[in-house]
C-alpha cells in the first residue's frame, strides 16, 4: 500500500445530515480513525461548524448528486488517453444534455476492446455554478476541497474496494447498488465489476417521512422520529405507507433494469442496499418482494480496520449511512 501513513477525509454533504469519515492509509492497509454525523437542519452552516470543530483535518474530498450532475456511459472511437483528453468536449456534447461551456467534465475508459473499433467511456459532468456553490459553502465552513466527484462514483468506489477484491466478489454476474438518502436515491448497475448504468432517483427517505406525516397528520419532525422508531400501535399503517412509497421507487428501479437488460445479455440478480433512508424497518424485504430480486445490506467497512479510539458498535450501526463519505475518503 503506502510507505508512509496518509490521512484522507471524505465529507458527504447531504440534505438531511453531513457525514465525515477519516481514513489512514498505511502499508498494512486502510483504517478508519474517525467519523462524525451531524444533522443539517435547521442551518447548514451550523452543521458544518460542528463537523469542523469535531476534528482537525481541513482538507476534504466531497461528492455531489442531483439534477445539476450527470453520468453517461458512451461508446467512443478507440483512442489513446491523450487523444481522449483533447477530443473529450467534442465527443461528450453528443451525450451530455448540458451546454459544454456550463459544466466541469471528466471521463474514464471502462473498456477498450469494444466491437467496431469502439471503447466504453464513463462521462461525468457537473454544472459549474452548482459546484462553485458547494465549494463556497464548504470553504466558508473552514474546509479546503482537495477533490470533488459524484455520489454514485464514490459509492461504486467503496463497493469496489470492499467487495471486488480479495475474493469478496459477489457470486453473481450483475448487481445493483442502491443508496437511499434523504432527497435522492443513487442507483448503479455493475456487470462483472464494471459500472454500466447510473441514475439519481427523486424518490428517497423524505418521501417516506412525508407519507407518514400525511397519514397521521403530524409535522415532519415527528414523522421522521416515527419512521426511525415505529410505534407498535401504528406499525401496520407505517408499513403500508412505506410500501406505497417503495412501490413508486420499485417502478423507477424496474425501468432502469429493463433499459439495462435491453442493452445487455445479462440481468440484475442482486441489489446491495445502503444509505440512511434504507434503514426503515422492513424496507429491505418490501423492496425484495416488489422487485422479485434478492436484496441485502452491505458493509462499507468490510475491508477497513477500526482504530482503537473509534466506537466500533456505533460505527457498525451507522455504517450504511457512510458509504459515500468512505468512497470520497478512498480517493488519495
Amino acid at each position: 500500500m503506502f510507505k508512509k501513513n496518509i490521512i484522507s477525509v471524505g465529507l458527504d454533504l447531504g440534505t438531511s445530515t453531513i457525514k465525515l469519515v477519516k481514513l489512514k492509509f498505511a502499508k498494512e492497509g486502510v483504517q478508519i480513525v474517525d467519523f462524525f454525523i451531524a444533522p443539517v437542519q435547521p442551518n447548514v452552516s451550523v452543521a458544518l461548524k460542528a463537523v469542523y470543530e469535531h476534528q482537525d483535518s481541513r482538507q476534504v474530498n466531497t461528492s455531489l448528486c442531483g439534477s445539476s450532475t450527470i453520468i453517461r456511459y458512451a461508446n467512443f472511437p478507440k483512442m489513446q488517453d491523450i487523444e481522449l483528453k483533447k477530443s473529450l468536449k467534442f465527443e461528450a456534447q453528443k451525450f451530455i444534455p448540458f451546454s459544454i461551456g456550463e459544466i466541469n467534465l471528466d471521463a474514464a475508459v471502462l473498456k477498450r476492446d469494444m466491437p467496431d473499433n469502439k471503447m466504453l467511456v464513463l462521462l461525468a459532468a457537473v454544472k459549474k455554478d452548482y459546484i462553485n456553490q458547494k465549494i463556497k459553502l464548504l470553504e466558508a465552513g473552514g474546509f479546503r476541497l482537495t477533490g470533488v466527484e459524484l455520489d454514485s462514483l464514490a459509492l461504486i468506489n467503496t463497493f469496489t474496494f470492499n467487495y471486488l477484491k480479495n475474493n469478496n466478489a459477489p457470486k453473481v454476474k450483475t448487481v445493483a447498488l442502491l443508496n437511499i438518502g434523504a432527497s435522492y436515491t443513487n442507483l448503479n448497475i455493475l456487470e462483472e465489476g464494471i459500472p454500466l448504468l447510473s441514475r439519481d432517483l427523486n424518490i428517497a427517505g423524505n418521501n417516506f417521512t412525508q407519507k407518514i406525516s400525511d397519514i397521521f397528520a403530524i409535522d415532519l419532525k415527528a414523522a421522521e422520529n416515527l419512521k426511525i422508531s415505529p410505534d407498535k400501535d401504528r406499525l401496520v399503517q407505517i408499513m403500508q405507507a412505506a410500501e406505497n412509497v417503495l412501490s413508486g421507487l420499485a417502478t423507477e428501479i424496474r425501468v432502469s433494469f429493463d433499459y439495462y437488460e435491453s442493452q445487455s445479455a445479462s440481468s440484475v440478480s442482486k441489489i446491495f442496499l445502503s444509505g440512511g433512508g434504507s434503514l426503515f424497518p422492513g424496507l429491505k424485504d418490501i423492496l425484495a418482494n416488489l422487485l422479485g430480486i434478492e436484496v441485502e445490506y452491505w458493509d462499507p467497512m468490510k475491508q477497513i480496520t477500526i482504530a482503537e479510539n473509534v466506537d466500533a458498535a456505533k460505527l457498525k450501526a451507522l455504517a450504511p449511512q457512510l458509504a459515500i463519505a468512505v468512497g470520497s475518503a478512498l480517493r488519495v
